[in-house]
């Protein structure tokens, strides 16, 4: 035990040292995952497959480029208003404290944490935040290079994967299991992120919060972050909302987001997605937590994918580690009787015995 630790914490700390290349390679490998049906239409339809590999790429590098147009256009937009907003972040703050001192609060410590606060922090905190999540963006010439060169093999995997199965059967199921369960999830979550996407720039422009788009588009990639995504998307606006119209336009702006993502990402997203996955809840926090420990940002993005990775290659491909699936998977739900079994499970005696006569042994 102390040996596989110790074995572990070496693999680990070197994971971590080569975070740059390990993010961006898995990024491209996922995206390739997801698009890869694309390819796999056009080349049933007759396309050649130098053709159905330069319309993949070209569709990766297009989404790609745009999102990155939209940050940059934005982020650059927000630098320049950010300094606008340094007087009203102390106003705010003086405000906030007299509001505090009319509920009995010592004024000698307000003013004393009132002073210890940095305005210019406050609005920096928006930037900083934004910063961190497009830290994947960095690495766009790498990842680019990394997404040619995996759309181009992506047509011999079915080769690869049969010869792994003459050998390694377990691995071969575990792989295509691991790639239908991202695909999947990477789907779903990117549909629903969109909507959720349009609706809370839609709502924010409605609401006179500057640059609805851009915090639009963090909703978007914050989708793909379980369990805190909705958490970091909102608090850049938010902050905004408060430097630009008060506490009252901060708290609509929560409300209104409380109430899109819960009905969204809570009550419909899920029914959707089922038990895809088949990670608990709580893994998939433990999950987010590690990855962006070891991975930063682009971790916490893909967190879900390369949990699944991890699954298939350490214990789908073992019959005896199932007990692992048991303790972290989701629980799956009994199955549904058929509709004529239920009936007649739940007819009366007499009205089965009438079925029966009616139905000669074969």
């Amino acid at each position: 035990m102390l040996l596989g630790a110790g074995s572990a914490v070496l693999v680990l700390a070197g994971i971590q040292a080569v975070a740059w290349l390990i993010g961006p390679a898995f990024l491209a490998l996922m995206i390739v995952i997801a698009i890869s049906p694309v390819q796999s239409a056009l080349l049933r339809h007759g396309w050649p497959a130098w053709l159905s590999t330069l319309v993949l790429v070209l569709l990766v590098v297009g989404v790609l480029v745009l999102f990155g147009l939209v940050f940059v256009v934005s982020i650059a937009r927000l630098a320049a208003l950010l300094p606008q907003y340094a007087d009203q972040a102390d106003k705010t703050l003086q405000s906030l404290a007299s509001s505090l001192q009319s509920f009995g609060v010592d004024p000698d410590q307000l003013k004393q944490a009132v002073s210890s606060i940095n305005p210019s922090k406050l609005v920096a905190l928006i930037g900083t935040v934004l910063a961190g999540l497009s830290g994947a963006a960095t690495s766009l010439v790498f990842l680019l290079c990394l997404m040619l060169f995996l759309s181009i093999e992506a047509g011999g995997v079915d080769l690869r994967l049969a010869a792994t199965a003459a050998d390694r059967p377990q691995l071969e199921r575990a792989l295509r299991s691991f790639a239908a369960g991202t695909r999947t999830y990477l789907v779903v979550t990117a549909v629903f992120g969109l909507i959720v996407g349009v609706l809370d720039g839609g709502a924010l422009w409605i609401i006179g919060v500057p640059l609805p788009v851009l915090w639009g588009l963090l909703s978007f990639l914050t989708n793909f972050i379980p369990n805190v995504g909705f958490v970091i998307g909102l608090v850049p606006p938010a902050l905004l909302a408060l430097l630009t119209g008060g506490v009252s336009e901060m708290l609509l702006v929560i409300g209104v987001y409380c109430l899109l993502n819960f009905v969204i990402q809570t009550v419909i997203q899920p029914r959707f997605v089922g038990d895809s996955v088949g990670l608990a809840m709580t893994t998939t926090f433990v999950a987010l937590v590690f990855w962006a420990w070891l991975l930063g940002p682009i971790g916490a993005l893909l967190a879900i994918p390369l949990t699944l990775l991890v699954k298939a290659l350490l214990v789908d491909v073992d019959p005896t580690a199932r007990w692992a699936t048991a303790l972290a998977g989701s629980l799956e739900r009994p199955p549904r009787a058929p509709r004529e079994h239920r009936r007649r499970r739940h007819a009366p005696s007499g009205d089965l015995a009438a079925a029966g006569a009616g139905n000669p042994a074969r």
